[in-house]
């Protein structure tokens, strides 16, 4: 039984093939088109998958597609009408792009699938992300909180849900509460992303690095934009927004008025606790005024979103009852509340996908045809994210030596784990690419780029030289899993997943924090990962050398890219990335490429 599921024409388009209720393959469109966060009909990403399982498109039993197009089209095109006059900007637009291909979604794929249309199955926007969380998960009943901007109408759902690992029982998702739009916690986070001048539906999580340089002054004011409920539903004010009539603005002159100017998103970000590092023009004390303030707002609403989760789930324990919980949807990404959820909820055990927004939408949607449709009992639990397409030692060789790369190659894997380590010891900064790239976000070691997490210098390094991006950005400490409490406040880090994606931050335990002052964030935390021998062995490997050598078993990972770029994918990608950055080094399998003076 072969299930391709499908995601697109909102962002992080996505395919996934699940064979027998195990996932064969899955992708990002993103990282085959090199343009971030694409949202187009995600054809690279389904050949990848096809050619990945060894079958054509005549083999798949069924395409599932992750929403309901004309669900999606009612909620929109009343929304527009509601709106009017102030909605005809948004009228012409989405007349433009609904009318082209986002109505036709069946059409469009028995167009370029040449598929059966009997085929075609559509889930719900909602559903497939419960789905994406609870049928990845090990749990054979969880309770289930997904939260987003907004799907069809659905902006955020409680469930629960059961399965099947033997043939008894069903498999079941009840999605039995949700919240509608326009009221929506994840809209008022874009807001707030949209107000400190970054990029909504990318620039999230830099509203979540900036918050710990700020203090939560002005929770009280994010507060005032809506009715907050004990279940934790809510309802915002709207005449504090305009995502619902304006085409590019998503707060109104009444928003602007209650937390002043929105911030140039041109302008550096400079407070008294971020570094210039070789900036040589010294900030003003207004622009640091200015810039702390922004910081605040950015703390405030971090801290008020953390509430609301919080709220949600407790009041979601409180109606099931259960131990474990699935999360999911965009918001699932902000690891700073899935910590919070874990120690501060009753839920005893989290297990949130590593592509918990929409690009997990497509695998959700397979799931939920191969086990509540067709009624499958499970078989496959994702305990790791390496779900992309892999480049064998004579495709990398091949490649280097087309390039004229001068490289050498290390078969044995104790070389080669020791030479790098030896250039991490020396402060060198290495692309790490290895093995089928990540489903997800996150670099998890398979397209890294990797440093000394022990040098006070290696943030701005990272950052500036490398990576061109802003110097407040945090980065992540990879850890082996068996050694991560020794560090980090986590309890029990081998009975957590989320780690494991990179998806909890965490506070570095304070005795620690001198030694790893390059992955320590400014409020004493690091977004933590812990790195599983049996599931990725040779990272593990590295980073436990690297801890014989230094004492410390903890690397910098970062995602291997440049500032506005997808994670690299090809090894022709990584190169390119590696001689356009002042990485040192680029080790692609077995093959290590050093640059000169390095």
């Amino acid at each position: 039984m072969n299930i391709l599921g499908i995601s697109c024409f909102y962002h992080d388009a996505a395919a996934a093939l699940i064979r027998d209720g195990v996932l064969v393959a899955a992708a990002e469109e993103e990282r085959f088109s090199r343009r971030k966060h694409d949202s187009g009909f995600p054809s690279l990403a389904i050949d990848f998958c096809l050619h990945q399982g060894g079958i054509t498109t005549r083999d798949l039993d069924y395409v599932v597609f992750y929403e309901k197009p004309f669900r999606k089209f009612e909620r929109l095109f009343l929304t527009i009408l509601n709106g009017y006059p102030r909605s005809a900007g948004v009228f012409r637009d989405a007349m433009t792009s609904w009318l082209d291909e986002k109505l036709w979604i069946k059409s469009l794929l028995v167009e370029r699938l040449g598929v059966d249309p009997k085929k075609i199955l559509f889930s719900e926007h909602h559903l497939s992300h419960a789905s994406s969380a609870f049928f990845c998960s090990p749990f054979r009943e969880a309770a289930i909180l997904t939260v987003d901007g907004v799907g069809e109408w659905s902006t955020s759902t409680l469930g629960r849900g059961t399965a099947s690992w033997d043939g008894q029982g069903e498999n079941r998702i009840d999605l039995f509460s949700e919240l509608r739009f326009p009221h929506s916690l994840g809209l008022l986070y874009s807001s707030f992303t949209a107000f400190l001048g970054f990029e909504v539906n990318e620039g999230e999580y830099k509203v979540m690095g900036m918050a710990p340089y700020g203090r939560p002054l002005y929770v009280d004011k994010v507060m005032k934009l809506l009715r907050l409920f004990d279940d934790g539903s809510l309802e915002l004010d709207l005449s504090y927004f305009s995502f619902h009539y304006h085409r590019e603005r998503s707060f109104s002159s009444k928003f602007v008025k209650l937390f002043g100017p929105p911030r140039d998103p041109r302008a550096r970000f400079v407070t008294t606790q971020t570094s210039l590092y070789d900036d040589p023009i010294p900030p003003t004390n207004a622009e640091m005024d200015l810039n702390q303030y922004y910081a605040d707002v950015a703390a405030s609403v971090q801290r008020a979103t953390e509430e609301i989760i919080l709220k949600m789930a407790r009041h979601l324990h409180r109606v099931t009852g259960l131990k474990s919980l699935c999360v999911a949807g965009g918001v699932a990404l902000n690891s700073v509340a899935n910590y919070r959820l874990l120690k501060e909820t009753p839920f005893e055990h989290i297990y949130i996908q590593p592509a918990a927004g929409d690009a997990g939408g497509a695998l959700g949607a397979a799931l939920y045809v191969e086990h509540a449709i067709l009624g499958r009992p499970r078989r496959f639990v994702m305990d790791h994210a390496a779900w992309g397409q892999a480049y064998g030692p004579g495709e990398t060789a091949d490649f280097l030596r087309s390039a004229g790369a001068a490289f050498k190659t290390l078969e044995e894997e104790d070389r080669l784990i020791d030479r790098v380590t030896d250039m991490l010891m020396a402060g060198k900064v290495v692309g790490w690419f290895q093995g089928r790239f990540e489903w997800g976000p996150r670099a998890l070691g398979h397209r890294s780029i990797l440093a000394d997490p022990r040098r006070l210098d290696m943030k701005d390094i990272v950052n500036i030289k490398i990576k061109f991006r802003e110097p407040f950005r945090p980065f992540a400490p990879s850890v082996v899993e068996e050694r991560a409490a020794e560090f980090f406040d986590f309890p029990d880090p081998p009975l957590h997943s989320p780690p494991r994606f990179m998806l909890m931050v965490a506070p570095v335990r304070p005795e620690k924090r001198a030694s790893l002052p390059a992955i320590t964030h400014v409020d004493g935390t690091g977004r933590l990962q812990t790195v599983v021998k049996e599931t990725n062995p040779l990272y593990h490997r590295l980073i436990a050398r690297f801890g014989e050598a230094s004492g410390i078993p903890v690397l910098l990972n970062t995602s291997f890219n440049l500032r506005g770029e997808p994670i690299v994918t090809t090894p022709e990608n990584a190169f390119r990335t590696f001689m356009a950055s002042g990485m040192d080094a680029l080790v692609m399998g077995s093959q290590i490429v050093v640059k000169e003076g390095s």
